[in-house]
């Protein structure tokens, strides 16, 4: 399997407090990578550094044979980003939106396909401060992928869903990975990493403590799922204070 993803020795402070350490990370083509970790773990910084829209400290990065900081114009052209706290303007209708954003690239995905796809096509003349949490995530994943990709990151893609709407989203991304696209996702929700996720990293304290794939972290934890397998790993486990 080709590698889409190649990321070797990165890391990155802040103020001399190291947030990641030395991150080493393979991705192949058409995999769903699945990024885990509590919140201050280092997720963020891990994936803007990886994207070049942050400078690391020490490292490199390689997607689609390219660095994402010299090539950066070249590689947009073939990557998709979704962000969680994306931000739009409210006096922006929906279609606009997407009208414009395809305007940024040389060979932009259909959009009315990609809104009937995510169940907003009804929504197409509606302004985006009219959208709902949910609807606004899935118009953010529909952004995302005008560019007609072959990697896209996803950061928390399914918050705000509910579980129809979370499982139609995960069978449009299983669809798009059966035709090469390659997923990098960042997540909370375990039942969505065991359905989308070929490999995952568990990241703890600005390092990875596993790598592998969802079976290996069961089979390497006490427990036989993946949920409680994570705390095990994280140490977040509940303990019973009674």
């Amino acid at each position: 399997m080709d590698e889409t993803i190649k990321v070797t020795g990165l890391s990155k402070s802040y103020a001399g407090n190291k947030v990641i350490s030395n991150i080493e990370l393979s991705i192949g083509t058409g995999q769903v990578f699945g990024l885990l970790g509590a919140n201050g773990a280092g997720k963020t910084t891990t994936i803007e550094c990886i994207l070049g829209t942050r400078e690391a400290d020490a490292g490199s990065v390689s997607i689609l044979g390219l660095d994402p900081r010299k090539d950066r114009k070249q590689l947009f052209e073939q990557v998709g980003v979704q962000f969680q706290e994306a931000s739009y303007s409210d006096k922006i209708k929906v279609w606009e939106l997407c009208e414009e954003t395809a305007c940024l690239y040389r060979k932009a995905a259909n959009y009315e396909e990609l809104l009937r796809q995510f169940g907003l096509w009804e929504k197409r003349g509606a302004f985006v401060n009219e959208l709902s949490g949910g609807q606004k995530q899935r118009l953010f994943i529909v952004l995302a992928l005008l560019p007609d990709p072959k990697v896209v990151f996803l950061d928390e893609l399914t918050t705000g869903l509910d579980t129809k709407a979370r499982r139609s989203v995960w069978k449009s991304l299983d669809a798009l990975k059966q035709k090469g696209l390659t997923i990098f996702l960042s997540s909370h929700f375990m039942d969505e990493v065991e359905v989308l996720c070929d490999t995952i990293a568990i990241l703890k304290d600005g390092n990875f403590i596993f790598t592998g794939t969802v079976q290996e972290a069961i089979h390497q934890s006490p427990y036989d799922n993946l949920e409680e397998a994570y705390l095990w790993f994280t140490g977040e486990e509940e303990t019973d204070d009674e």
